[in-house]
């Protein structure tokens, strides 16, 4: 016991200054690993927050636009300003923007873009665009379109708008999108 006793007496009084130093970069390591620690978990909350309100915001937009049929969106794309060998109307209404197309038999569905959105859409029902979907469309599965044009969306291009378009849809997890949307 006496042997424990004394070596606890000279451990007080060991001459600790030597090790000050080391001491410190000790604890300033420890400072840096907690505060990366921190930092670690506010950037992930943060990419949580924005996905959230992302995924509301692109609900918001979609809701007030009005769907339509295929047959409505051909009606429309096909109406002519006059007689015979006019242009149809909606060459001249061309936007970019993005679709959402619905599959309501098999509840998928599609997110894509262009720069000439009208013409993209019909590409998809005339067997020019997404295979799948033109199956499903020609074998009757009841489709709904939904168009939203780039100005006034709040996004800067069309392939940001698309990206968070697709997840907020689960258009790629769940349904015919096969890429996440283009990165560049």
């Amino acid at each position: 016991m006496m042997d424990y006793v004394k070596s606890f007496l000279d451990f007080q009084e060991l001459d600790l200054s030597k090790y000050e130093f080391l001491i410190k970069i000790g604890a300033f390591v420890l400072f840096c690993f907690l505060l990366l620690i921190i930092i670690d978990k506010t950037v992930a909350i943060q990419k949580r927050l924005r996905k959230r309100r992302l995924k509301r915001d692109i609900r918001k937009l979609t809701s007030h636009v009005s769907e339509m049929t295929p047959q409505t969106f051909f009606h429309m794309r096909n109406s002519s300003s006059g007689g015979r060998g006019r242009r149809h109307i909606s060459s001249n209404y061309e936007f970019p923007g993005i679709y959402i197309l619905f599959n309501h038999t098999k509840n998928m569905y599609y997110v894509g873009q262009g720069k000439r959105l009208l013409q993209r859409v019909n590409n998809h029902f005339t067997g020019h665009g997404n295979g799948d979907v033109y199956a499903d469309y020609k074998y009757g599965d009841e489709f709904t379109i939904k168009l939203i044009p780039l100005a006034g969306s709040g996004f800067h291009t069309l392939n940001e708008l698309e990206r968070y378009t697709i997840r907020a849809y689960g258009a790629y997890s769940y349904g015919y999108n096969r890429t996440r949307g283009n990165r560049g």
